[in-house]
């Protein structure tokens, strides 16, 4: 392996839309949802770790976060673990651990993924992200990875890109946000647009360089510190966390940057961001349900997710198109197609009932 090569796992996310079985307390990317023995902050871990050395590896996540990342992570160095001071979206973690690893190695190009995907032909994504690497350790190329679109979907942006060469690397033209479903069955017809799945490859001089150019006062804050990789880092990041705009790498950098590139990719990738999603990940019976649960008992229903992470008995008849999940603090039953609306549930309940289910 490439000793330049590194790979970021960002897992700060609390996952709301996975409630409630995903909460604030243990969020999705530190559960088994889909019942393979091992957790989805495992899986990716896993997955990078076939492309770089181990040791390469970082995770950047909340300070509530950390001890499980480790237990769940044994063999990640435990300096590799890091915590944000507070949660202010992908930007700021990005140019974070960016001149983290610039300090450490100015040649590495690296890989940010989120924790919490799951992709079915991993070596079709190590292929994919090995030529991505490639490209960005010679080019100053941001880099990240479409998905080719099967269906018109409104949960995902959108990459559109100029198809104007034969390499697998394309210039990319417009970032659209979650479209309305009439424009995403658009997308889907021109065929010259993807999933934006926030999988990004770099080298750390680029990243910055676009940092610097895009968001300076961003750049300056993190560059005014010169003690990464020491005993006095933390302090220091938190003196400049808090003084930074709370914003995402896209807005901040990739729809701003001429030099954007995207390789369209089909390596079985689901950002598992709903319900929904994981029911059309899931084996289903003959009745087309997807269930989780050892206890779970069906009769007259059809096209439901039914998730039980207790040893009782569920009984569900007459049921059609609905997420069922029970967990030991909370029951969520809506119709499947209101799944976005998960978020909204826990804000009703945040607001009226405090955190104790959240």
């Amino acid at each position: 392996m490439n000793s330049n090569n590194y790979a970021v796992i960002m897992a700060g996310g609390i996952g709301t839309r996975f409630w409630p079985m995903s909460t604030s307390k243990l969020p999705k990317q530190y559960h088994d949802i889909l019942g393979t023995g091992n957790t989805l902050i495992q899986q990716t871990f896993k997955r990078l770790s076939r492309i770089v050395p181990k040791e390469n590896i970082y995770v950047i996540t909340n300070q509530d976060y950390k001890k499980i990342t480790k237990e769940q992570l044994s063999d990640i160095p435990t300096d590799n673990i890091i915590a944000e001071p507070a949660m202010m979206n992908t930007a700021a973690c990005n140019i974070y651990i960016a001149k983290k690893i610039y300090t450490k190695n100015p040649n590495a190009s690296f890989i940010v993924a989120p924790s919490d995907h799951i992709i079915l032909n991993e070596d079709k994504f190590a292929e994919t992200t090995e030529i991505a690497l490639q490209y960005a350790s010679e080019n100053n190329y941001l880099i990240t990875l479409g998905i080719q679109p099967t269906r018109p979907d409104t949960g995902y942006g959108y990459i559109q890109y100029l198809d104007d060469s034969d390499s697998e690397l394309k210039k990319v033209k417009t970032f659209t946000e979650k479209p309305n479903d009439e424009l995403a069955k658009v997308f889907l017809n021109s065929g010259d647009f993807l999933w934006n799945a926030g999988i990004f490859i770099w080298n750390a001089k680029a990243i910055l360089k676009a940092f610097n150019e895009h968001m300076h006062e961003m750049y300056f804050a993190f560059d005014s510190i010169k003690t990464y990789n020491t005993k006095q880092e933390e302090k220091d990041i938190e003196k400049v966390y808090f003084t930074v705009s709370k914003t995402s790498i896209d807005y901040a950098i990739m729809e701003k940057a001429e030099n954007v590139y995207v390789i369209p990719s089909d390596f079985g990738w689901s950002d598992l961001g709903t319900w929904k999603s994981l029911y059309e990940n899931s084996e289903k019976n003959s009745e087309e349900n997807a269930i989780y649960g050892k206890y779970v008992h069906v009769y007259d229903s059809e096209n439901n997710i039914i998730k039980s992470t207790e040893d009782k008995a569920i009984v569900i008849d007459g049921l059609k198109n609905y997420i069922v999940v029970d967990t030991p603090k909370a029951l969520l039953i809506c119709p499947i197609d209101k799944e976005q609306s998960v978020k909204d549930y826990v804000n009703d309940l945040k607001i009226n009932k405090g955190e104790h289910f959240l």
